[in-house]
């Protein structure tokens, strides 16, 4: 696998981070670009295959272009590793790009992801609002159904975020690598009530890539490689905007993908097999749902589990050990793949001080839109058999 360090990447055009990102997992492979039989691209803000082909010089392979809201690069990966299942190729590769910050707009909205310097683009509208809109009405709703006023719930969200900072402070290729302290959070100006500036998730620039073979030939690029367990993909019709009693303290596209990657990976009680969860955290009250979403914590349970520090590095389940959407920001086309690179490299022990203990199942999850609807993915990677 490779990844670039994700960032306000001024210097790097879309096609520096692919070749970049692309060139780390051949070489991590110990192959050449010719030996790729057939690539899938995540990105929301390019078309077709051709900059993959382009910037990688592969001659006239088939290429698919992805685009899945935010779980993109995780969609990507999926196709990609069903079609080498499926026997249609031996040798393939994965790669998810965006390029968001080259624009003087804010949010997801613009960054043409291209070589151009600047792009035109509007903000990411959700339910009359944007995304920190959307889920600060989960927060609220959170709070109401568990009965916790602001004074005892602020505290369970700035432990999410300090956790993430944290960790991201440990990673060379976070966009972030500052820790940051509960009354840094708590204090922090506020952007959607009850959500503070330390509860959203950045906007990054970033790439990552995998070469995804035949669990029998992996031998034959690594001797630690690391094996696929289990996929799921779930996509929501907009159900909680026209149910009157949606609860709107779960994600029906995380439970649902959840349990189709459970029963691919024959996994039954997903908090006591699981060493490592990276979850999508774009903001602390979605990383709190993931939590319950997954089966990591009874419904009602995860905010007593944060408290207890169950979900740090060295806790009984490690969440977001590479510091999350939090540390790196949301490029969306490469997040999914990013924390498939994280897992890689923890099954390897190859985290540095961010290692977790000798772990054999990683959980990788998106989840792309607003609370009532959308589409999330669940992804098992495993140590080999």
């Amino acid at each position: 696998m490779g990844c670039v360090k994700f960032g306000e990447n001024w210097e790097q055009s879309a096609t520096d981070m692919m070749v970049e990102a692309a060139y780390e997992a051949f070489e991590d492979a110990g192959i050449e670009p010719k030996d790729v039989q057939a690539a899938w691209f995540g990105t929301t803000r390019l078309n077709t295959g051709e900059p993959v082909a382009q910037a990688l010089k592969l001659n006239y392979i088939p290429i698919t272009r992805v685009e899945n809201l935010c779980a993109t690069a995780a969609d990507a990966c999926r196709n990609a590793c069903y079609a080498v299942a499926a026997g249609a190729y031996d040798l393939v590769l994965a790669i998810g790009v965006e390029k968001l910050k080259d624009t003087g707009v804010g949010g997801f909205g613009g960054g043409g992801g291209d070589d151009e310097p600047v792009s035109r683009g509007s903000g990411l509208g959700m339910m009359g609002g944007g995304a920190a809109t959307a889920f600060s009405r989960m927060a609220n709703r959170y709070m109401v159904h568990y009965g916790y006023n602001y004074e005892e719930f602020k505290p369970i969200l700035a432990k999410i975020s300090v956790k993430n900072h944290y960790n991201g402070s440990l990673n060379p290729k976070a966009h972030f690598q500052r820790a940051v302290t509960e009354e840094q959070v708590m204090n922090a100006r506020m952007q959607a009530w009850p959500l503070g500036l330390y509860d959203c998730c950045g906007v990054s620039d970033g790439c990552a890539a995998a070469i995804i073979t035949r669990a029998d030939m992996a031998k034959n690029f690594r001797d630690d490689y690391v094996l696929f367990k289990g996929m799921g993909l779930a996509v929501g019709g907009r159900q909680g905007w026209l149910q009157s009693d949606y609860d709107m303290v779960h994600i029906e596209p995380t439970v649902r993908a959840g349990q189709q990657a459970y029963a691919e990976a024959g996994i039954k009680e997903p908090f006591k097999e699981i060493d490592l969860a990276e979850v999508h955290d774009c903001f602390t009250i979605t990383e709190l749902v993931i939590m319950e979403d997954l089966g990591f914590a009874p419904r009602g349970g995860a905010p007593e589990y944060i408290k207890e520090g169950r979900f740090l590095i060295d806790g009984d389940l490690a969440v977001n050990p590479d510091g999350g959407l939090k540390s790196f920001g949301h490029p969306i086309g490469a997040s999914g793949l990013r924390m498939l690179y994280e897992l890689y490299k923890q099954m390897q022990g190859k985290a540095g001080p961010r290692q977790r203990k000798n772990p054999t199942l990683g959980l990788a999850h998106n989840f792309g839109f607003n609370p009532g609807s959308g589409v999330a993915s669940v992804t098992i990677l495993g140590q080999r058999d």
